[in-house]
């Protein structure tokens, strides 16, 4: 494995890559504008890169506002997604790309303004395949609810051991980074982006990126403001899509589940399994209910822990945002095993969700 240096950053006086920044949007309108701004403050010479926003038609102002900072600015180009989501856009923009280096933005966080020229810099120093900042994950609002999902989102308790979220205190190859900046030669290396997986897409790629043996490493110093989701039923949807995908992300592969995908999904089946096993012995009810209040006594532990510190209205909050990650996911994940793993389906188009 690389040794990824842990002191000096990259030399940012050296000559500086050509860089495609490729945007996904749909109905973006309320967040479009602030990632155009920080894309217009970062300390990059502007003549140095593009910007291309593939649009999946949206509903509101989001062509709009991109238009009106596009005015007299050939860099940023407005490009028609009819696949409407994530990865077909990804792929057309890549398809349009005249940079050395792409980097993805999404709109729905904030980017300091070294992000580019760190990033770029940090790619060539370590002879890397993708590099990614840290998520510094913040309320969609003011409100307690949104402050605890946020929280619960940033927490191993939430999210296991992802990095990029919940932080790491030096440069170190990872699995996955959150958005990524790639040498343009790795799409043509190995592939583009899986259309199929309208979740989970980065995921995948990157498992891709890695079984062909690319590297890829978190940059700590790189932080990303992002904003949560503002409610459970968001939290929720979401969670349950990144479950759902997930088999079918390792059946396309070719790579078993590992204990953190499995464990939300335990966590439904396990008790009905015991459950179900009563009529045999009344001691497996007993189990099934044991498991689950194990389960709810360590939620509320680490709810009250958390909320000891940012405020006890949080707690009911908290509590609830796991239940949501955890159950979310873990129902997804065993509907994605039923559909792509046993049935054999293929993703049924979504348009009818957006």
């Amino acid at each position: 494995m690389t040794k990824a240096p842990e002191n000096k950053g990259p030399d940012r006086t050296a000559d500086r890559p050509f860089i495609s920044i490729i945007v996904p949007a749909y109905n973006e309108a309320a967040h479009l504008g602030g990632l155009l701004q920080d894309i217009a403050r970062q300390d990059y010479d502007p003549s140095s890169y593009e910007v291309l926003i593939a649009d999946g038609g949206s509903q509101d102002r989001t062509r709009e506002i991109a238009r009106e900072f596009a005015a007299g600015k050939s860099s940023i180009q407005v490009i028609d997604n009819p696949g409407r989501y994530v990865p077909s856009g990804l792929n057309l923009a890549i398809g349009q790309a005249r940079g050395q280096v792409i980097i993805r933005m999404d709109a729905h966080s904030r980017y300091p303004q070294n992000y580019l020229s760190a990033l770029s810099g940090w790619l060539e120093k370590l002879k890397a395949d993708n590099v990614g900042g840290v998520w510094n994950t913040l309320p969609a609002d003011g409100s307690a609810k949104a402050r605890a999902i946020a929280l619960a989102l940033a927490h191993p308790l939430g999210v296991g051991n992802a990095l990029f979220r919940i932080g790491s205190a030096k440069v170190r190859e990872v699995d996955t980074v959150p958005f990524g900046c790639y040498p343009k030669r790795v799409f043509e290396q190995i592939g583009l982006f899986d259309e199929q997986l309208w979740r989970n897409q980065d995921d995948e790629f990157n498992a891709r990126l890695k079984k062909a043996g690319g590297k890829i490493f978190l940059i700590p110093e790189v932080k990303i403001d992002y904003y949560a989701r503002g409610d459970f039923s968001r939290l929720a949807k979401m969670y349950y899509q990144y479950g759902y995908f997930k088999p079918l992300v390792n059946s396309k592969l070719g790579l078993p589940a590992n204990l953190r995908q499995l464990a939300p999904a335990s966590l439904i089946l396990l008790p009905l399994i015991l459950a179900g096993m009563a009529w045999w012995h009344p001691g497996f009810a007993w189990m099934a209910a044991g498991v689950l209040g194990f389960y709810l006594l360590a939620v509320a532990a680490v709810s009250a822990a958390v909320s000891a510190g940012s405020g006890p209205e949080l707690f009911p909050y908290l509590t609830v945002s796991f239940l949501a990650i955890h159950f979310s996911y873990g129902w997804g994940y065993l509907r994605g095993i039923r559909d792509f793993t046993i049935l054999k389906k293929l993703p049924r188009s979504l348009t009818s969700n957006r």
